[in-house]
């Protein structure tokens, strides 16, 4: 009797402790529904939410059967939540007038924050090569900070040294290359957006077949370039500004001639004001040290 009784005791203790897991996992993944204005986007967030035909459909999905998805969001030390995935349902639902939505809430680090971010976004079908790029960064920053190994702030340069064995694992990780990635992460530092050559080509009224054929690379390459799945070269930025017509700075920057050369002579007009109050002070001290003498 004593032997059976004991026996049914620690196995009610287990299954107090596994019911008492499962509660807390189930409160942690239990799906709340939240207002759209206490959610904020994440920091950083590389990938663009455009009002484009793909959107026009989301929210044409929401308005008729609402988010189906929820977000996954954190809470924020100023308070409201941060998302992590969903930018676009929560855009959407902001089209289609929907005043709460359905989100997990998760207490996560930026390091898992941002893995899940940039993972959840690169299962997406168009990525623009900007958005992998940057994309690209994050995760693998992310990776080295939970590996505890030196971080981009330990290097001007990205180069064979940076994070050998976080892009080991996340080339593996993403079906890719090490050279791949290093190569997007390269371009995050020499421009601030990589060319957008779909939406480039739309506004040239030029078609995909008739770009290939004019920059003397095969359809698959080219259809490849506008997916972000391959990385322009510097010689390819220039056949495009030859075939387009446009300045350097429009292919690479996305500004035009005339609006950098603007930049160039407001930056100019202000150093010349600068300038001119450094001399009026000057004149100023030179009075006060002769009225002094």
């Amino acid at each position: 009797m004593p032997k059976s009784s004991l026996s049914v005791s620690l196995k009610g203790a287990d299954d107090i402790f596994s019911t008492e897991e499962s509660r807390q996992e189930q409160q942690r993944e239990q799906v709340q529904q939240i207002p759209i204005g206490e959610l904020f986007p994440f920091k950083d967030h590389p990938f663009k939410v455009l009002d484009d035909e793909s959107m026009q459909r989301t929210v044409e999905s929401v308005e008729q059967y609402g988010v189906l998805s929820p977000l996954i969001a954190r809470p924020r030390p100023e308070g409201g939540y941060e998302i992590i995935s969903g930018h676009r349902r929560q855009h959407a639902a902001q089209l289609a007038g929907l005043d709460t939505l359905p989100v997990i809430v998760r207490n996560m680090d930026d390091d898992a924050a941002v893995l899940l971010m940039v993972d959840s976004n690169l299962q997406r079908e168009s990525i623009l090569p900007s958005e992998r790029a940057f994309a690209y960064k994050m995760k693998l920053e992310a990776m080295k900070h939970q590996a505890g190994r030196p971080t981009q702030d330990n290097y001007s340069q990205v180069g064979n040294n940076f994070g050998a064995l976080s892009s080991e694992e996340m080339a593996e990780e993403l079906g890719t290359s090490k050279n791949q990635i290093f190569r997007y992460i390269r371009l995050t530092n020499l421009i601030p957006e990589l060319l957008d050559i779909q939406n480039l080509r739309k506004d040239r009224e030029v078609t995909q077949e008739q770009l290939a054929i004019d920059l003397n690379i095969s359809d698959r390459y080219m259809r490849n370039l506008e997916k972000g799945e391959k990385v322009p070269s510097v010689d390819l930025f220039v056949e495009l500004r030859e075939r387009f017509g446009s300045s350097l700075d429009y292919i690479v920057l996305g500004v035009s001639a005339s609006q950098r050369e603007q930049e160039l002579q407001d930056q100019l007009q202000m150093l010349r004001k600068e300038l001119k109050e450094m001399q009026r002070r000057i004149l100023v001290m030179l009075e006060m040290l002769g009225e002094s003498a």
